[in-house]
């Protein structure tokens, strides 16, 4: 049987805290974001489900999620493997503005389709921007025509699918437990394709930080369900306030 599949949206970043657009900006995870990657690590302990092996994307909140759940479940030992195809979504020249100021300069209307449809990106990076991906080290092997500028949810699916189905796939059909450390958009890219959820479901779709979510699989592949670690009452009111974000977005604009 394959093995279980473990995704973790990292905890809380500071940007999170300021209500900022993030995208790939490497921002580091609050306090609280600190707690609740250990509190995740507590849930694989509490359900005795022992990773094997850990994919995370090259951003810290990510990495350093990955390392507290890591430290907490004892398991540092497992095999890691970075890659930039499980990063956030790409929010182009969005990153690093106040989303409610957003919000007010280009209608809110407008903002949540930028963040919330399926295919419409937000504008771009221009190509000398020296925010682009092509100017970091970290991207250095990576061809420059395959870095975004900006990305809608439907570019996001497009970039995490390779990963899925040259690396993380094979190992859950050796039977290997894995667990994804990565970000509310690449993972909403991920459920997307394991659940065959329609473009209009998957934008309603909220992954609080820090909740493990739990997927098993049937013989050939197929999801046989998913589920989130924890207290029910406690993961509904996080993503409710996902969802509900938006609508402070809105009423300040």
């Amino acid at each position: 049987m394959p093995g279980k599949l473990i995704l973790v949206r990292h905890g809380q970043s500071i940007w999170n805290v300021e209500n900022l657009f993030t995208g790939w900006v490497d921002v580091d995870l609050s306090e609280k974001g600190r707690d609740e990657a250990a509190q995740a690590g507590r849930e694989l302990l509490a359900e005795k489900i022992e990773p094997h092996i850990a994919f995370t994307s090259v951003l810290k909140r990510a990495i350093r999620t990955l390392w507290i759940i890591l430290d907490t479940t004892d398991r540092m030992w497992i095999p890691v493997e970075r890659s930039w195809r499980l990063n956030e979504r790409h929010y182009g020249a969005l990153q690093g503005l106040d989303k409610a100021q957003t919000a007010a300069m280009h209608g809110a209307a407008q903002v949540k389709i930028w963040r919330r449809s399926y295919d419409v990106p937000p504008p771009p990076l221009a190509q000398d921007d020296p925010r682009h991906p092509r100017f970091d080290p970290r991207y250095a092997d990576v061809d420059p025509g395959s870095l975004p500028a900006s990305e809608s949810l439907k570019d996001t699916l497009a970039r995490v699918l390779p990963d899925w189905q040259s690396r993380i796939a094979p190992e859950l059909e050796t039977g290997k437990n894995v667990l994804v450390v990565a970000h509310g958009n690449s993972l909403r890219a991920l459920v997307k394709m394991l659940d065959k959820m329609s473009e209009k479901d998957i934008v309603e779709f909220n992954i609080p930080t820090g909740v493990p979510m739990l997927y098993e699989f049937t013989r050939g592949m197929e999801s046989a369900g998913r589920r989130f670690l924890g207290d029910p009452a406690a993961i509904a009111a996080a993503q409710e306030a996902v969802r509900k974000q938006g609508e402070k977005e809105a009423s300040r604009a």
